[in-house]
């Protein structure tokens, strides 16, 4: 996931780039340890770091590697062809020796805790916090399968990995090279009490992945996502709104040019923010008055449809004025 520049990180944690490995095409695995020869904080599969490749340049990446591995973090990046500078220093510039700082870790993407049965799908670079999740279910006994997607065989990182005991037995491949496509019917089925679904990848495949698994009978408590780049909305229509703060009741002027998190920093008000995509939550805030325009990827449709909160990063506002719960 990429996150803007002013990320609000607190207690960067300095660390030591171990590894660096190519895993794919295309695709990286960096090792990283604490600097200082510590213990890095305990996560659990679906966390995040925001990591600080160079000053003034941060993005999100999902740990990959087994929750109970205390020593090491180890993180997968995907090249992007599209970067904005992020993927391409890292696969360039980042290498073994080199000292970073990273945030400590945040899970948006948790494990329900009381699942029976796991079904967890991947497409392409999705496969990082899957893996983790894999690793964590394995641990703790809970039956699982994982169906990875990717365009080719190449294109797979970690495949050595879970073609290899005990995942093997739990992991189906699907490359649109070869012709072998995910089956929703047969790789998805029928929802059974106390399952949950859990999928990450490009935003086309997890949408083909929630569309097939509510075809399916699959209830939206038990489907769990988490998308790397959230779609562009273009409505063509923005126009100017109020937010009022409720702390103070000032009023701040957004214009159709700002989003609500850029207007408040104008007045001095700083809003933390992870990803500016609406993907991560970081920004979420509670609404006390007015209608959002939600152009978020974090909330479910439920929770839009309540209108109490929402992520100012992205997300505007249908009515003139919104009061915040800042």
């Amino acid at each position: 996931m990429a996150i803007q520049q002013n990320s609000a990180v607190q207690g960067w944690i300095p660390v030591r780039i171990a590894s660096k490995h190519d895993e794919a095409e295309d695709v990286v695995v960096i090792e990283l340890v604490s600097a200082a020869g510590d213990d890095l904080p305990p996560f659990t599969a679906g966390s995040h770091v925001d990591v600080e490749i160079a000053p003034g340049l941060v993005r999100q990446y999902s740990l990959c590697n087994a929750p109970d591995a205390s020593r090491h973090y180890r993180i997968g990046v995907l090249k992007e062809p599209n970067s904005r500078g992020g993927s391409i220093a890292v696969h360039n510039n980042l290498q073994v020796g080199h000292e970073i700082r990273i945030s400590g870790p945040r899970n948006l993407f948790e494990l329900d805790s009381s699942a029976k049965r796991v079904k967890l799908l991947a497409g392409g670079i999705g496969i990082t916090p899957i893996l983790a999740m894999a690793e964590q279910l394995l641990r703790a006994d809970v039956p699982f399968t994982l169906n990875y997607c990717c365009r080719a065989e190449g294109k797979a990182a970690f495949k050595n990995y879970l073609s290899t005991p005990p995942f093997n037995a739990m992991v189906s491949f699907h490359f649109d090279e070869g012709g072998v496509r995910l089956n929703p019917p047969k790789d998805i089925g029928s929802w059974e009490e106390g399952s949950h679904l859990y999928v990450c990848g490009p935003g086309g495949f997890i949408d083909f992945v929630l569309g097939s698994a509510r075809e399916l009978g699959w209830p939206d408590a038990s489907v769990h996502r988490e998308y790397f780049v959230a779609p562009i909305i273009e409505t063509g229509d923005d126009r100017d709104f109020e937010v009022k703060l409720a702390s103070t009741g000032q009023c701040v002027r957004v214009s159709a040019e700002q989003t609500i998190v850029e207007a408040l920093a104008s007045v001095g008000v700083e809003i933390p923010m992870s990803c500016e995509q609406g993907i991560c939550g970081t920004c979420l805030t509670r609404v006390i008055e007015g209608t959002p325009e939600h152009r978020d990827m974090f909330l479910t449709k439920e929770e839009h449809a309540l209108n109490n909160q929402m992520t100012l990063c992205c997300s505007r506002s249908k009515s003139k004025v919104l009061v915040l719960d800042v």
